[in-house]
């Protein structure tokens, strides 16, 4: 049975598509707009995750193994692995906080320490170690007596990279909570993970529980497991750490006579009304060098005022090879930098043939492409790098062998895309501002100097022949 329109029913009015069809159109992209304007802020203001695209895995994963249970809670150790590649932590240290989940207390501690103990006038007798709801945990130092030390503790906090010294990227120390479950039911993990390394710029993620850690006897016949596993991933963000870059980079080269300087105030010139002269009196005082425990710097007056900076000098180019020398400078009085790195992004960094006086290490993010490498001092040798003063830089040399195929001096090929201090990116020149070729120079260009003396010697050969001859 159908159905029959009516004929008292309204006439319902015709129907424009065209302007039906536009108005969708702007609904839609309207619509897109939004929900791209929603993802960019989304990834501007969310700090759950950072990324570095040369260390796109690098991260530290903090991981706690109950060993065993105790009368009011548990025994654990809490291991801490820089796996980034070339970002370490230095003095001061690394600091870790979180907050309890329920009313837990820290009995005791060894290998590390709670900076404050906080209320505990609820115990009696026996005294937990820290009774705060968010307590703060420090490293010791080196030297403390062997009953308070633990495997792979007592560094000051100091961490090197993963791509550096893997057996040195680790720090550790075991804690005895109380108060807390005494079951893999009963306890509740930590939440709100904060680590500074020594500053800002980390981000933890939320505690997560894993398959239980596997332990071998030195024997090698016999495996234990961890009672309970649970794991913490923090990474780092350069623009949590400071809105400004803490280093910058300069050119030169030997076929252009101009240095190309690091842009002005690179580093955001905030410490230039108290900076010291090269030549001051101020720096003959006694404790000019001495760091402070907030970590401010105390630079010397530049025009780009950053506390280190990278000078990259095309030096020489051979028929097959082509040499850069690389010095790094210290423009802070108050710091010197042990176990620095210095990471570079240069398409030729695929044909490294010879690095003098620094340590140099391949670093293949991706697969197919192999621009990048970490340079590092060699130990006991120039791996720390001095404050600010006659001793305060380190220098190499790279020679680099030629792919005919891309080589150039053209249009700025010769100097980095990238280039890192300490995990941090520097900041480079506009490239505008890059050496340039002569207008004449050709792509393996001669100096002007070389052509005028031959063609005076061979002026001079002709002028003598013909006084032979006549």
């Amino acid at each position: 049975m159908g159905f029959r329109k009516s004929s008292n029913t309204i006439d319902e009015k015709p129907i424009n598509k065209a302007k039906d069809v536009h108005v969708l159109e702007c609904f839609s992209l309207s619509q897109m707009k939004l929900q791209l304007c929603a993802i960019l802020l989304l990834m501007a203001f969310s700090h759950s995750e950072a990324f570095d695209p040369l260390d796109p895995f690098g991260n530290i994963t903090i991981k706690w193994d109950v060993v065993s249970w105790t009368a009011d809670g548990y025994v654990a150790t809490v291991a801490m692995n820089n796996y980034q590649m070339y970002r370490h932590i230095n003095t001061p240290g690394w600091t870790l906080g979180w907050n309890w989940a329920k009313k837990e207390v820290i009995w005791s501690m060894v290998g590390a320490q709670a900076t404050e103990q906080g209320d505990c006038s609820k115990f009696k007798g026996n005294v937990p170690h820290c009774c705060r709801k968010n307590p703060t945990i420090v490293d010791l130092l080196p030297g403390v007596p062997y009953n308070q030390q633990y495997a792979n503790c007592c560094k000051g906090g100091v961490m090197a990279s993963w791509g550096q010294d893997p057996s040195a990227a680790i720090s550790a120390f075991q804690v005895s909570v109380g108060v807390s479950g005494t079951s893999n039911k009963t306890v509740k993990l930590p939440q709100n993970f904060v680590l500074l390394g020594p500053g800002p710029g980390y981000t933890c993620g939320p505690a997560q529980i894993v398959p239980s850690t596997v332990y071998f006897t030195p024997d090698l016949r016999r495996k234990t497991q961890a009672q309970m596993t649970w794991t913490v991933t923090c990474t780092y963000s350069q623009f949590l750490s400071s809105k400004y870059p803490s280093c910058c980079v300069s050119f030169s080269s030997f076929y252009n006579e101009t240095i190309t300087p690091c842009p002005s105030c690179a580093c955001g010139c905030r410490n230039k009304n108290d900076c010291i002269m090269s030549a001051s009196k101020r720096l003959n005082q006694l404790g000019i060098n001495t760091p402070r425990k907030d970590n401010v710097p105390l630079l010397q007056c530049t025009h780009h005022m950053c506390p280190i900076r990278v000078h990259w000098h095309v030096k020489i180019n051979y028929r097959d090879y082509w040499r850069v020398k690389i010095a790094v400078t210290n423009f802070n009085y108050r710091m010197n930098y042990t176990q620095w790195t210095l990471v570079a992004q240069h398409p030729n960094l695929n044909n490294v043939t010879q690095v003098f006086s620094f340590d140099y290490k391949p670093l293949v993010p991706y697969q197919a492409i192999n621009d990048t490498g970490m340079f590092y001092g060699m130990k006991f040798y120039n791996d720390l790098l001095m404050e600010a003063g006659p001793l305060g830089n380190v220098q190499s040399e790279i020679l680099l062998r030629k792919d005919k195929t891309t080589f150039t001096l053209k249009q700025g090929w010769g100097f980095p895309r990238k280039i890192y201090f300490n995990g941090d990116e520097c900041k480079l020149p506009p490239p505008n501002a890059y050496p340039i070729l002569p207008n004449s120079a050709d792509e393996i260009p001669v100096l002007y100097s070389t052509i005028v003396a031959t063609m005076l010697f061979l002026l001079i050969t002709l002028v003598m022949e013909s006084e032979i001859l006549a």
